[in-house]
């Protein structure tokens, strides 16, 4: 099955979270990652507001998994630990209903 990372970021240095985005981006395509939603319009219906929403899906669990814990990710992660708040969850996506 495929997974989703989804992520709530509210950004506070917009110059280090910039350097992570750019190394971020092509860490996610390698490990299969597309992403399915980066910043776009939302409105917040429940919880904590955070300005930036991202979704992206992965082949699978552990591809996300991995991903997440590659040297490439975590290299770029570093920029963004003091250049953002964020909250992050990795889910594996329901099946499609049999016909």
């Amino acid at each position: 099955m495929t997974a989703l990372w989804i992520a709530h970021v509210t950004v506070t240095d917009a110059d280090a979270y910039a350097k992570y985005a750019q190394g971020a981006g092509p860490a996610i395509a390698a490990h299969g990652g597309v992403f399915l939603a980066r910043g776009g319009r939302y409105q917040q219906m429940e919880g904590n507001d955070r300005a930036r929403n991202v979704v992206a899906r992965f082949p699978s669990f552990d591809a996300a998994v991995a991903c997440y814990n590659s040297s490439e990710y975590q290299a770029a992660l570093a920029y963004a630990k003091g250049a953002s708040e964020r909250d992050l969850v990795i889910v594996e996506e329901t099946p499609p209903p049999a016909e």
